[in-house]
């Protein structure tokens, strides 16, 4: 068999890497399995953000085990995870049978390492503790077609004090602009209508570096490629979001018009503790000046509910900001302490139930105003990129708006295409229509 199944955890910058991991297979002549069963090399891609990632990558491998040897395949193992050493110290004493492992830093690797493997019937880690510059010319083979991720810088250099990244995905640096634009021009050529520029901050893009290119600039150098319909960028960290950027993204006609804007908590006190560098008047200042210049923004952000120390008078905080932005939806997540973090060393005096009244109250106050927002929507026109059939219901299509709504919809555009709808229904979390022909 030379076949390869990917697992997959976390955010959009490890789909990325997994798409170049399936692009190095298949040069080596593998071809993509979806049952992991009757894979050759199954690779786990990692993620540590949260300690459930942690706790559900090792109960899979732990299963993993047991089909390995039914099988005969080979285990890789890489991503942030592989980036902790007690982690690493951890497989090697209890997984003895994962054949290769390798982090972050050096995914580049992969093919020797897994030829190292096959040669010497020995288990091939090696994981780099410090990132250097981010490898070029790699490629991907894309989950879509009309789609495409591009990682325009790796790493972060704000250790906020419940984040592992910095740890795990290193410092700060950036790839040089010529080297996106080229990448993205080849994916343009290609089909490719939407571009997702990565980063774990992308407003502090080539900072570090010491470029000269801002990430507006290099907005506004993408939005002149032809092809491209839409571009996108993922994550703004709120203390360097300038307004050049809100600027580029209001004049830039490609850009979409959806920001993603993680708050994390409305308390200040809170947000001291977490060492995020702003407060709650400069994040709702923030707010503002981008409602001001782009008034139908569709915003989204992240959220974590029960931080050491967090009083019911933080936590409403939190909810007054919620009910003052009114985001089109929200990221929740309760917190979770990971090793080697500051956070991980604070006292964590919440009981599990207030903790979870809390959260509950956030999820069903979220719900109510991503429904109210979407309802405004009932009966306009939108224009959707297709994404091929819903997932809920495959008689319908499925896709998203400039501003990053779902919507279900009866039509015949297919995956990749523009379509415009006229909204029939309006749910808490998506939208429903149908497609109008011109």
């Amino acid at each position: 068999m030379r076949t390869y199944h990917i697992i997959t955890y976390g955010c959009q910058m490890n789909e990325n890497d997994s798409e170049k991991l399936a692009k190095m297979l298949t040069d080596l002549g593998y071809e993509a399995t979806q049952d992991p069963r009757s894979a050759a090399i199954l690779v786990m891609n990692t993620c540590s953000v949260r300690e459930n990632a942690d706790d559900k990558f090792f109960g899979n491998l732990g299963y993993m085990k047991n089909l390995k040897k039914e099988t005969g395949m080979l285990i890789a193992v890489c991503g942030c995870m592989m980036q902790q050493e007690h982690i690493v110290a951890k497989i090697m004493k209890n997984y003895p049978f994962v054949d290769v492992l390798f982090g972050t830093h050096n995914i580049e690797e992969f093919p020797a390492l897994l030829s190292q493997r096959l040669a010497s019937g020995k288990a091939a880690y090696k994981v780099k503790t410090e990132g250097g510059a981010i490898a070029e010319g790699i490629g991907a083979k894309r989950r879509y077609a009309y789609k495409a991720y591009v990682t325009i810088m790796q790493g972060c250099n704000n250790f906020c004090s419940y984040c592992i990244v910095p740890y795990t995905r290193g410092r700060e640096r950036s790839r040089k602009a010529t080297g996106i634009l080229q990448e993205i021009k080849a994916l343009a050529d290609d089909g490719v209508k939407e571009m997702m520029l990565l980063g774990q901050n992308v407003n502090s893009y080539g900072i570090a570096d010491g470029f000269k290119e801002t990430f507006p600039d290099l907005l506004r150098q993408i939005n002149d490629i032809e092809g491209i319909k839409r571009i996108r960028f993922m994550t703004s960290h709120p203390k360097d979001l300038s307004a050049e950027l809100i600027e580029a993204m209001a004049e830039c006609d490609k850009v979409c018009k959806h920001l993603h804007l993680p708050l994390q908590s409305g308390s200040s006190r809170i947000l001291s503790l977490m060492n995020r560098r702003y407060d709650q008047a400069h994040y709702l200042s923030l707010i503002e000046q981008i409602k001001t210049r782009i008034p139908a923004i569709g915003l989204t952000t992240d959220i974590i509910v029960g931080f050491p120390g967090e009083s019911e008078e933080d936590f409403e905080e939190t909810m007054n900001v919620v009910k003052t932005v009114r985001f089109d939806s929200a990221y929740t997540f309760i917190f979770s302490p990971r090793k080697g973090t500051k956070a991980a060393r604070y006292v964590y005096d919440l009981d599990k139930d207030t903790i979870q009244r809390r959260f509950q109250r956030l999820l069903e106050t979220q719900k109510v105003i991503s429904g109210e927002n979407n309802a405004a929507l009932l009966n306009k026109e939108v224009e959707v990129l297709a994404e091929g059939p819903s997932k809920s219901d495959i008689t319908r299509q499925s896709g998203r708006t400039d501003d990053n709504r779902i919507v279900n919809f009866v039509g015949e555009a297919k995956a990749g295409e523009m379509a415009k709808v006229l909204i029939t229904h309006t749910k808490s979390f998506y939208l429903e229509g149908v497609e109008k022909k011109h």
